[in-house]
């Protein structure tokens, strides 16, 4: 066996451990490099590192037929092993609390260092719901921002599909083995992701969809994404769970309102009360994100021309000709939308970029106001 597929063999067998973290991932390879300390495993020295019981008997003896089993499967499959020691390993989610060891993906892992915003909801939402998912996941994905959801029936699937017909990329994580879709209806949808984006999980080949895995798979959703947007949700809602853990990772919660007669919208209300971002149109959410996204950034992801830092002399066009319609009197959106002509997205992409260059300023109510000087 060569060393690069001994080294592999070591992270199947880690990515197998039971209650392995990222953090002991990482003391592990301190021990030898390329887990080599697995290749003899000490128990002692396992013991040492403050492993469970139940980890350190599965690296002193793991089974090898399973091990064989899994390496056949990553081969056939195309899917990769990712740990938390390596540099393609989302930062973001190595800070969370309690990181996955090791990620099985399938599909383009860079794209897992992206921007991302996690859109969850009700498996049962209403057909508002599920139409404001697509629209608002569309107008994510063409802002350059990867959608970040779990492939359950309703809201995710909805938000996935909104990224997906907007040609931007979506990352599903899954609460079960890549080789155990669920639900199953999603199977084609899946592969959609995996071309355009990422399958991602913690669990192993054959693990099934087992009901205590979605709490696990949801505080992947939160870690790897800037901010988690719940767009509708019952009080008992597991997307709750998902907007309490990035709440604990320290990443932004946004929640859009609903009516007071809709059982879904309680979940969300309860979420403002305690402290979300109330949505009431995507440019919300980019205002916020706006400071885990540079100018650079986000003006090469909009697809805009990036606004130079020496004045208005240096701006485009179309850039120009929004801040002449821009008075120095808070202006809506739909007022600049009459005045120029140009759709809604565009406009709120080239504000965001012009507010983050200093040239105009926000108001209460979605207003803005171009800067004295401009």
């Amino acid at each position: 066996m060569n060393v690069e597929s001994a080294e592999l063999r070591r992270l199947a067998i880690a990515a197998r451990a039971p209650a392995l973290s990222a953090a002991q991932l990482a003391e592990l390879e301190a021990l030898g490099p390329g887990l080599a300390a697995l290749e003899r495993p000490d128990r002692t020295a396992l013991t040492g590192l403050g492993l469970s019981t139940s980890t350190v008997d599965w690296l002193v003896a793991p089974d090898g037929a399973l091990i064989d089993s899994d390496l056949c499967w990553l081969d056939a499959s195309r899917c990769v092993l990712l740990p938390a020691t390596a540099a393609r390993y989302p930062s973001l989610l190595r800070e969370s609390p309690d990181a996955p060891a090791v990620l099985y993906v399938r599909g383009e892992v860079e794209i897992l260092s992206e921007p991302q915003l996690a859109m969850v909801g009700s498996r049962n939402p209403t057909a508002g719901g599920r139409s404001t998912a697509r629209e608002f996941a569309g107008f994510f994905a063409r802002a350059g921002i990867t959608i970040t959801s779990g492939l359950a029936l309703g809201i995710d699937a909805a938000s996935h599909e909104g990224a997906l017909a907007a040609g931007g990329p979506t990352v599903a994580v899954l609460g079960c083995g890549l080789d155990q879709i669920y639900p199953r209806e999603h199977h084609a949808l899946a592969e959609r992701v995996a071309t355009q984006g990422a399958l991602i999980s913690e669990f192993p080949p054959g693990s099934p969809p087992l009901r205590a895995c979605f709490p696990q798979r949801n505080r992947i959703i939160a870690g790897l994404s800037h901010g988690t947007l719940v767009v509708e949700a019952a009080q008992r809602s597991g997307s709750l769970i998902t907007a309490r853990l990035a709440g604990v990772a320290g990443r932004e919660v946004f929640a859009i309102p609903g009516s007071i007669h809709n059982p879904l919208a309680k979940g969300c209300h309860q979420l403002i009360r305690q402290g979300a971002k109330l949505v009431e149109q995507p440019e919300d959410v980019l205002v916020e994100l706006k400071i885990s996204l540079s100018t650079q950034l986000v003006a090469s992801t909009l697809g805009e021309p990036s606004v130079s830092h020496q004045g208005a002399a240096r701006l485009d066009k179309e850039y120009k000709i929004l801040l002449d319609a821009l008075a120095f009197e808070p202006a809506s959106v739909d007022s600049l939308i009459e005045r120029t002509g140009m759709n809604s997205e565009s406009i709120a992409s080239m504000l965001l970029i012009l507010e983050l260059d200093g040239h105009v300023a926000p108001h209460p109510g979605g207003r803005y106001s171009r800067m004295a000087g401009q």
